[in-house]
């Protein structure tokens, strides 16, 4: 079973297609936790209406059960905190600009 860390990098492949860069940088994820072969992801969108919502969310899926040792994967869709632009990585706030 990957640890913590090897799934969270394993998220870094899954990219926002209307922003180009991936949900962990965009600090869109807000938890994952792994249980023999069981991973829960918490994770929330730029806005309740991205059109891109349920693109990112299968690909998170795909993504972590590509992983030895992963058996299942859910996803949880939440709202709070409420995603703002300062929970972008602090290095990709910088190239970007904010």
């Amino acid at each position: 079973m990957p640890e913590t860390d090897e799934l969270q990098q394993a998220l870094r492949q899954v990219i926002d297609p209307e922003l180009g860069l991936n949900i962990v940088e965009l600090g869109l994820v807000y938890g994952v936790d792994a249980q023999e072969g069981d991973v829960e992801v918490r994770m929330t969108l730029t806005s309740p209406g991205c059109p891109a919502g349920p693109q990112i969310m299968d690909d998170v899926q795909r993504t972590l059960k590509m992983l030895d040792g992963v058996t299942s994967v859910n996803v949880e869709l939440v709202w709070e905190p409420y995603w703002t632009p300062e929970r972008i990585d602090p290095k990709v706030r910088a190239v970007l600009g904010l």
